[in-house]
């Protein structure tokens, strides 16, 4: 997720949503919280037009961390971090009917559902399963399963995101 520049006008819109969303990762989550929530953050900055001039701060941090922690299953109690989404609702002091509304404007604007590869935090995406599915002769594959000349012209053509660990570098790490 690069990081692109936020248009100086748009400074005024960004900035409070971004100075709540940076202490709330710090202190319940993790930095590939705070990157991809200020990826997504910036994303709809930079949209046209963008949909921030609309509503409070409060409102659209709360939906932009729901929106990837829906990705990311944030509520499954077996993920570190783990935050239920009424949580992160009261610690803006919005509704639960705000947060969930906030958060579905997002996910519908940008297509965001779940598994979404490019929302996905990246200590996850090896275990996404979107992220690794390719078409070879018109059968959906498992690019982790085909042959590593497949899998670097894959990464070569960017529709997959790294090579995968082979089966001798997985041994290894356990």
């Amino acid at each position: 997720m690069s990081q692109q520049p936020i248009p100086e006008k748009l400074r005024s819109l960004h900035d409070p949503i971004a100075a709540l969303i940076e202490p709330f990762c710090a202190e319940h989550l993790n930095e590939e919280y705070r990157v991809c929530c200020m990826t997504l953050l910036a994303t709809l900055a930079r949209k046209r037009p963008t949909p921030l001039v609309n509503g409070k701060p409060n409102s659209w941090a709360c939906g932009i961390i729901r929106a990837i922690g829906f990705v990311n299953f944030l509520d499954d109690k077996s993920q570190k971090p783990h935050m239920k989404s009424a949580e992160i609702d009261k610690h803006f002091g919005v509704s639960t009917a705000t947060g969930q509304a906030r958060s579905k404007l997002i996910r519908d604007l940008l297509k965001i559902k779940n598994f979404e590869p490019a929302w996905t935090l990246p200590s996850r995406l090896n275990d996404n399963p979107l992220v690794w599915l390719v078409q070879v002769n018109g059968f959906l594959c498992d690019a982790r399963h085909l042959p590593r000349e497949i899998q670097e012209d894959a990464v070569q053509r960017g529709i997959i995101p790294y090579l995968p660990p082979t089966s001798a570098e997985n041994r290894e790490a356990k």
